[in-house]
This record gives structure tokens, sequence and C-alpha cells, in this order.
């Protein structure tokens, strides 16, 4: 089975299909810019996967379904969901918000795509930055008093689960979905990270942590092992000269600011709402 994906492990969607198809033995080949026929329909919506060629799908969940993991309940999915509202804190930095991005190792084989398809990323994480300040402003969320509140339904599952994980005796939809969020919170700390670290209330959910970072010791996208045990190495990082292209490109889209602007919101329109 031959299966692209494209999408940054930054995002907890992203990081569900990769650990899905970890756990399957499945490698894919990842890529960091949208195919055309992604970008045309969808703008720059991640994640896509595409399975031995066949059309494009963007739905998480229902990418995972193609792998056999069963479907999750809508509640469940509104409470993975609302796990993730620390990402609006993301921006407060910019400077640690793009440093972030630039970070990610391109697995682009080929020296010439590698290089400029980096450039072409820094657009993708121009992109991301606008979105959650757009949304900061124009909604104006309401952020938790407590973010340990929004982990308390997983820490119930955990101690409710016949096994290790939240599905039992291996990770399941629920457990890719979360451990995702967890990888996104972990790539670019945010206070979400520091209630699943030392919030009184989670320890199971740190043990669920734990059996997850054992499962997954040798996936190359895993953020979580530098904070919770046992301890794993972070993800190779992209090289200087990646990184030194990426912040070229990202002068570039500053500088011609008000176009790039103008992209961004004509490529927020193509997102299903």
């Amino acid at each position: 089975m031959k299966v692209d994906v494209y999408g940054a492990d930054h995002s907890p969607w992203v990081q569900a299909v990769l650990l899905s198809l970890r756990e399957r033995g499945i490698e894919p080949e990842l890529h960091l810019l949208p195919p055309l026929a992604v970008f045309r329909k969808w703008g720059i919506l991640m994640p896509a996967v595409s399975i031995d060629g066949k059309p494009w799908q963007i739905e998480s969940t229902k990418i995972l379904e193609n792998f056999d993991f069963d479907p999750i309940s809508d509640k469940e999915l509104r409470l993975v969901q609302n796990a993730w509202q620390s990402v609006l804190q993301r921006p407060r930095n910019p400077v640690r918000f793009f440093t972030g991005f630039a970070r990610i190792q391109n697995p682009e084989p080929i020296f010439f795509k590698r290089y400029a398809s980096h450039f072409g990323f820094s657009f993708i994480c121009f992109y991301m930055f606008v979105l959650i300040n757009f949304i900061k402003i124009i909604f104006r969320p309401k952020p938790p008093l407590d973010f340990g509140d929004q982990f308390l339904y997983w820490e119930q599952a955990v101690a409710d689960s016949d096994g290790p994980f939240l599905d039992g005796g291996s990770p399941g939809t629920r457990d890719m979905l979360l451990f995702g969020i967890v990888q996104c919170h972990a790539s670019i700390p945010v206070a979400a990270l520091h209630a699943l670290r030392y919030d009184a209330r989670l320890d199971g959910l740190r043990q669920w942590i734990g059996h997850m970072q054992e499962r997954f010791k040798d996936y190359p996208h895993l953020y979580s092992g530098v904070y919770f045990g046992p301890s794993q190495p972070q993800p190779k990082e992209a090289n200087f000269a990646q990184r030194f292209i990426f912040y070229i490109g990202l002068l570039t889209l500053f500088a011609l600011f008000p176009l790039t602007l103008a992209l961004v919101f004509v490529l927020m329109k193509r997102v299903p709402r």
C-alpha cells in the first residue's frame, strides 16, 4: 500500500494520521506542501491523504477508518477538539511560533525540491499565524479557567479502560486523536502542556502518555518525549540551510504583506466550514 500524506507534524490531526499509519506498519510519503489537487480544492487544509493514487481525503477520522480504526462518536470528537483549545496561545510569541515551524525537517528526498518546498512552507506557517489570530480577533473565544479541566473526561476514560490505552489492549482512534493533541501541545509548548504535566488530577492520563510513548518510541514525530516518561528523543530538526531558506521565505512574505495577507483570506474561504 502506497500512502501519501500532506501536512506538518505540528498539527494534531496530521499526527493522528501518522500515528495510525505507524501502528499499522505503513511508511507514508510525507509532504510539507499541498499537492496541486488539494490546493485547488481546499487550499492548504491539512491533513490530506491519498491511498494508492486514489483521490485525496481530508477528514482525519474518516482517514483512520481506511486503516481499520473504529469510528469515534460525535460527542467524543468534540471533547478531543476541546482539548486543543490551547493552540490559540501559540502566536502569542511570534518568534517562538515561527522558529518552531522552521525546525520541522523536510522529508522530501530530492535535493532541489526539499529546499524549494521549505521556502514555500514558510507561507503555510504565515497562513496558520494569521488564521489563529483572525479567529481570536473575530470570534473572541474564551480560554478555559483551568486547562486541566478539558482533560478530565479523558482521565476518567483511562480509568474505565480495561487495558493500558483508551481503547483497551491496543491504541484505537481515541488514542491516536488525543495523543496527536499531546504532540501538538508539546511541539510549541502552551498552557495545556503544563496542565498535562503537573495537574494532580491527571495522574492516569500521564500514565497513558507513558504507555503511548513506549508504544511509539521509534516514531520520528514524537515531541512529548522530553516532557513525559519514559524519556524519548525529540524529532530530528531541519538543518541550518533549510531553516535559512525558510526565514528568507518568511521575510519575503512580510515584505509583500498586503499581497500575502490577501492570499491568506482567499485561501481561508476554501476551507470547508
